[in-house]
């Protein structure tokens, strides 16, 4: 049986799939809960998960599917008993919206000279369909050295993370473990070269160990002002 928290929980999040088909965020959750803590609403999804009312969905953010509904289950209140309430209907569960991942944002990159990157905290909602397996982050890109590969100021790095890339792949490339950028990787007498897609700037050559790949760019997202 569930709790009255855990019902109410459920009943938010089917309303919200069937008005939205997007689930709704654990900010949206802890406060239609009246809850002190997004660790309240994590608790209740892994109870409901545990229980075979709900589902999240691998590699999506905000992704929660309703797999089964009480129907006459009704909830029960800690320490007082069984309540009585109405059951909730027996209607068919909506296809979740699974089309929206938030990938972190995390600062600037520079398609120039190195600059500081893989900083801040905030998200960057981006289709699913830009995007294969593995863990994602997002990176503003600054400056105009990778143009010619049609990546402008402005634009969103989409990145797969790996410390592994072929030759010729476009990279996040850590330097001195200080400064990133993103460039052509190749390697050349020895050396790590970094190669931009501009003419009118020059290749960046590191020793091996100077240069840590942080990810391979998997996509790009323009905004348009």
């Amino acid at each position: 049986m569930l709790t009255a928290k855990q019902h109410e929980l459920l009943r938010f999040i089917q309303q919200r799939l069937e008005e939205t088909g997007i689930s709704p965020s654990f900010e949206e959750m802890k406060e239609a809960l009246d809850l002190k803590s997004k660790s309240g609403v994590h608790r209740l999804i892994s109870a409901l998960e545990e229980r075979g009312f709900l589902r999240r969905l691998p590699n999506r953010a905000r992704a929660l599917e309703v797999i089964r509904q009480p129907g006459d289950v009704t909830p029960i209140r800690a320490g007082i008993g069984a309540a009585s309430g109405p059951a909730m209907p027996r209607t068919p569960a909506p296809e979740p919206a699974n089309d929206v991942i938030e990938l972190p944002l995390h600062g600037r990159i520079a398609a120039g000279a190195p600059i500081e990157a893989l900083e801040g905290q905030s998200t960057l909602p981006v289709p699913a369909a830009l995007l294969g397996p593995g863990e994602h982050f997002a990176l503003e890109v600054s400056g105009d050295s990778m143009v010619e590969a049609g990546i402008f100021d402005g634009d969103y790095a989409l990145v797969r993370r790996t410390n592994v890339a072929r030759e010729g792949e476009i990279v996040v490339a850590l330097v001195r473990g200080e400064e990133a950028t993103l460039k052509y990787l190749r390697r050349e007498g020895g050396k790590v070269r970094l190669d931009p897609a501009n003419s009118a700037y020059a290749p960046q050559y590191y020793r091996p160990e100077e240069v840590e790949v942080q990810g391979k760019l998997a996509g790009l997202l323009r905004r348009y002002h």
